[in-house]
């Protein structure tokens, strides 16, 4: 099975080389690459092409202005053509060198249709330092509105589900990937895995972890999500889906301390 990697980059010269590095070592090798970039000023576009003959004609390059990080991965949806879809951020790599072998392994032989794991966050300036775990579980009914969902740098999908179901809603800032999870997974029911392994490294100071006030919006727009798609949150969602990133926080620095 084909998977397509949707990479959207700008200005991401300090850290597409890692990205792309992590995709070339993979042990499963029917990949494709599809590089979003939003019109990047520094040397990110020179960087991503001199990747392309390693590449061996799997690597698609589009450069063009943009309405945002999920009008790139949509766009990068819309040219896919593999069986599978999932997104890598570009200050994001992958833990290992399995990871895709054994996503393609997982969606191959069991019937699901989508796919989820665990994440590292790691420190932006050091990235064998790790600063939070996310540890993911097995979805079961009704789960997004007790605070679950999956790490969407994890979250591999595929291609006909978007298809069939939609992409990103740009008119969600910064919580259009727990929306999309939440109608493939929570609403729409698609057949869903949690493979208990690490999928990703995830630098510190992305949209999602960059500042408080991103924070605060994430979760005023994941409120709207569970809203607008039927669901009845209490007025002490927020601190519940919270506690669990603390305990992470605090697993993590732990975990720090061990190594």
């Amino acid at each position: 099975m084909k998977i397509s990697i949707i990479t959207a980059t700008y200005n991401s010269a300090a850290t597409v080389r890692d990205t792309i590095e992590s995709i070339l070592g993979q042990t499963y090798q029917d990949w494709e690459l599809i590089i979003e970039d939003g019109l990047s000023k520094d040397d990110t576009l020179a960087i991503v092409r001199e990747y392309e003959p390693r590449c061996n004609g799997r690597m698609h390059i589009y450069s063009e202005k943009d309405e945002g990080l999920y009008d790139a991965m949509n766009r990068g949806i819309a040219r896919a053509t593999g069986d599978i879809i999932g997104i890598l951020n570009s200050d994001d790599f992958y833990h290992d060198e399995r990871v895709l072998e054994d996503i393609n392994r997982a969606m191959e032989n069991q019937p699901v249709d989508c796919v989820y794991g665990d994440l590292k966050f790691v420190k932006a300036s050091d990235t064998k330092r790790v600063v939070r775990i996310w540890r993911g579980s097995q979805h079961e009914s009704g789960a997004f509105l007790r605070g679950w969902h999956p790490a969407h740098p994890t979250f591999y999908a595929r291609r006909e589900c978007f298809e069939r179901l939609g992409v990103f809603d740009t008119s969600y800032a910064v919580s259009a990937d727990f929306e999309l999870m939440l109608r493939f997974i929570e609403v729409a029911g698609l057949r869903n895995r949690y493979l208990p392994r690490y999928f990703v490294k995830m630098r510190m100071g992305g949209e999602s972890t960059g500042s408080l006030r991103n924070i605060i919006h994430g979760n005023q727009g994941i409120l709207r999500a569970l809203r607008e798609h039927g669901f009845h949150p209490s007025k002490l969602w927020v601190m519940r889906r919270m506690l669990p990133k603390i305990k992470a926080t605090i697993q993590g620095k732990l975990h720090l301390i061990s190594e």
